[in-house]
């Protein structure tokens, strides 16, 4: 008997039939609750708070943040890139720590800086296929406690030499050896995109960051953490990096990477960051029998990958993947949410999709929120999910070191 494979979109069910035995009944899936940390500053208010604290933070406050139970949580994917140091399993201790079942699945993945929204994707196809009915997507990095690696073996004569783990395994493109930011450099050469766009796209994504602080938008979705500093309980609950920048500066600064002709900068980059971020996710059906109100619903996500030392362009090429699942087009978008690894991702993103300035990244990003590798893909869809008015859609697309981006569409309810 022949196999045919048919995928069939309807509004509340997706059949993916495997042969004339075997279909499987695809499930929509409602981002029920939506909860993150404040972002907090390299070696700042998270310099010694444990990345698994912080992605328990944010897993307790999205599932307050959905009206459930931690014994309701039935699986979890956990995005960090760099986990060294961080104990066993770092992931299933955040997940423990929140409070969830010793039963709980948890599984940690590592697609750098798109790790926290590919681990909503896992989370959301475990609902879709039916496997579990309520899952956490979510993300998580403590930048300013990547250790520094010493390598095994014997102790040569004139000593040893340290390596940065956060540079090593994070922020540098294995293939060349080339640090993100030069590689950077690279793409903004070839497309055009000068320096004075970076500095004047910066500047713009710290003013709307200031102002969303100033009116409230980010309110919904944050979560305060205490931390000790000495011998006091200091609680954080504001943003640190947007309060940091001196825009008169801005402009004045050297390239931080390509001396002389380079664009990117320690102002027009975003920078090294902690926090934590998490979404819930059930059916329809299965919030409907808990009586719970929907955020949003999921209409599509994907990859792609080019290049590594192209990594920057990725975000251009996996929205229109995720735009033709959804069946949508450009048009059709309300609000888009393109990390800000770098002023120049967005900005090829515009140039290349024609995409309207005023829907993109209209509160900010990474450049002057910060970007925690792990915990930026989850944070934005996050910030989206209550961003968005009802009826809206928006696009996410986040890049990753390697040459790859994921993307994902949904639509506020």
């Amino acid at each position: 008997m022949s196999t045919s494979r048919v995928v069939r979109n309807a509004v509340c069910k997706r059949c993916f039939s495997v042969s004339s035995r075997t279909s499987i009944n695809f499930k929509d899936v409602v981002i029920v609750g939506a909860a993150r940390t404040p972002v907090g500053s390299f070696r700042s208010a998270f310099a010694n708070t444990p990345v698994t604290v912080l992605g328990s933070a944010a897993l307790k406050g999205a599932i307050k943040n959905a009206k459930l139970e931690p014994s309701q949580v039935q699986e979890v994917f956990f995005g960090i890139s760099v986990p060294s140091d961080c104990g066993q399993a770092p992931a299933r201790q955040a997940v423990l720590g929140a409070g969830c079942e010793k039963s709980t699945v948890v599984t940690a993945l590592n697609k750098v800086c798109a790790s926290g929204m590919k681990a909503i994707s896992c989370a959301a196809l475990s609902v879709q296929l039916g496997l579990q009915q309520i899952t956490v997507g979510g993300g998580m990095e403590n930048m300013s406690m990547a250790p520094y690696y010493i390598a095994r073996g014997q102790t040569p004569y004139g000593g040893i030499r340290l390596v940065d783990g956060l540079m090593k395994d994070g922020l540098a493109d294995a293939y060349t050896g080339l640090p993100m930011g030069a590689c950077t450099d690279i793409v903004a050469h070839e497309n055009g995109i000068t320096r004075e766009e970076q500095d004047e796209y910066a500047i713009t994504s710290y003013q709307r960051s200031t102002a969303a602080w100033e009116s409230g938008a980010f309110q919904d979705e944050i979560v305060p953490v205490e931390v000790t500093k000495g011998k006091q309980k200091v609680v954080i609950d504001r943003d640190e990096e947007y309060t940091k920048v001196d825009l008169e500066k801005l402009h004045k600064l050297e390239p931080a990477f390509v001396k002389g002709s380079g664009g990117v900068t320690a102002a027009n980059a975003s920078t090294l960051s902690d926090g934590a971020a998490a979404c819930i996710l059930t059916s329809v059906k299965e919030a409907e029998r808990l009586a719970l109100k929907p955020l949003a619903r999921i209409l599509a996500y994907g990859d792609a990958a080019t290049k590594p030392t192209h990594f920057a362009t990725a975000s251009s090429l996996v929205i229109p993947k995720v735009l033709k699942l959804a069946g949508l087009t450009v048009d059709d978008i309300d609000v888009w949410e393109v990390n800000e690894a770098f002023s120049v991702v967005p900005l090829h993103v515009m140039k290349q999709l024609q995409i309207d300035p005023a829907k993109m990244n209209i509160h900010g990003g990474g450049v002057s929120l910060g970007h925690p590798i792990g915990m930026s893909g989850a944070r934005i869809i996050v910030h989206m999910a209550h961003a968005l008015k009802p009826g809206q859609k928006g696009c996410a697309a986040i890049c990753n070191g390697g040459g790859g981006a994921s993307g994902m569409v949904i639509e506020r309810l």
